[in-house]
């Protein structure tokens, strides 16, 4: 069996125990973020399993945006990722 090789881990333990691996990311073609999608990302690059400026390059996203989901999340929770709670976690 033949590995590709890859830079940095190929995989990554969570607090919880769950294992994140670079197949578990969203593609990078990846044009509906739902919830789940943004937070694997977020996670993804907490843990160290890609770097912020790779996840940025691959789905396209600015700083700032992402810089909104880590917030999102650190302050409410993935929930505050869902569109349409947008308004109820929004900051003022």
């Amino acid at each position: 069996m033949f590995l590709k090789k890859v830079d940095g881990p190929r995989a990554v333990t969570l607090p919880d125990g769950t294992v994140l691996s670079l197949a578990d990311l969203p593609p990078a073609a990846t044009q509906r973020w739902v919830a789940s999608r943004k937070a694997s990302v977020v996670r993804g690059v907490l843990y160290g399993l890609i770097s912020q400026s790779e996840a940025m390059n691959r789905y396209d996203l600015s700083e700032e945006e992402f810089q909104s989901w880590i917030t999102a999340i650190a302050e409410h929770g993935e929930d505050a990722l869902k569109a349409t709670a947008l308004k109820r976690y929004r900051q003022l």
